[in-house]
């Protein structure tokens, strides 16, 4: 089913579509492409951290605020990235998310990324703001990093089903996504889909309700005539 498709010739299976960022509506992680500013050993402990928390492996609480803190990005690296994700945009996203929009879908970003990198990147998609749910982080009056803003759930491992179930989209709802802090909205979704254009988890796709490798593929799964 093309992405062309009219929304007068098919209607959405789900009333709410979550979206994660980083390898999925992007083809960028981007706590690893703001750790390549710091040199190739610092990108290459990011990375395997990075991996091995989306893998599932370990918690990403035990390694959000250290992969940060090694990295100490500035407000201006995070503008960067903002930039690199509008650059890497997975084909057929931003015209899906259009179409998903026209058809009277609830359209939101849920995402464990910097918020600040992410707002200029839904302004792009066609997405509000307020439906940018992220990690938000301080700067000095340098703009250099300091710290967590305070208590931020999204960059914990069940952070994503919390804030989920704390926003009472309309129903029925599916989370779309490449990791196991996507795939722990399990119970808190009506579905789950494991997108796997850009990182295929196994561990992922096994408890996803469907996969994606591709933004056509996500058109199929997400409209029927």
């Amino acid at each position: 089913m093309p992405l062309s498709l009219s929304v007068t010739d098919a209607r959405p299976r789900f009333a709410s579509v979550v979206l994660d960022v980083d390898s999925t509506i992007t083809s960028l992680e981007g706590i690893d492409w703001l750790a390549g500013l710091r040199g190739d050993d610092v990108a290459r402990e990011i990375a395997a951290l990075t991996d091995r928390a989306m893998a599932g492996e370990i918690t990403i609480e035990s390694v959000y605020a250290h992969r940060l803190e090694l990295i100490k990005p500035t407000r201006d690296e995070v503008t960067a990235l903002g930039h690199a994700y509008i650059e890497t945009v997975q084909r057929g996203a931003r015209a899906l998310c259009a179409v998903l929009s026209v058809a009277g879908c609830d359209v939101t970003l849920l995402s464990g990324g910097l918020r600040d990198a992410i707002i200029p990147l839904a302004g792009y998609m066609g997405i509000p703001a307020s439906r940018v749910h992220a990690v938000s982080v301080l700067f000095d009056t340098d703009g250099h990093y300091v710290s967590l803003a305070g208590e931020q759930p999204l960059a914990t491992q069940r952070g994503k089903p919390a804030v989920l179930h704390r926003l009472a989209l309309p129903r029925p709802l599916v989370m779309i996504g490449d990791g196991a802090t996507d795939a722990a909205v399990r119970g808190i979704s009506d579905a789950f889909i494991a997108y796997t254009g850009v990182a295929r988890r196994p561990n992922v796709v096994a408890v996803a309700d469907a996969e994606a490798v591709d933004f056509a593929t996500l058109h199929t799964l997400l409209f029927q005539l």
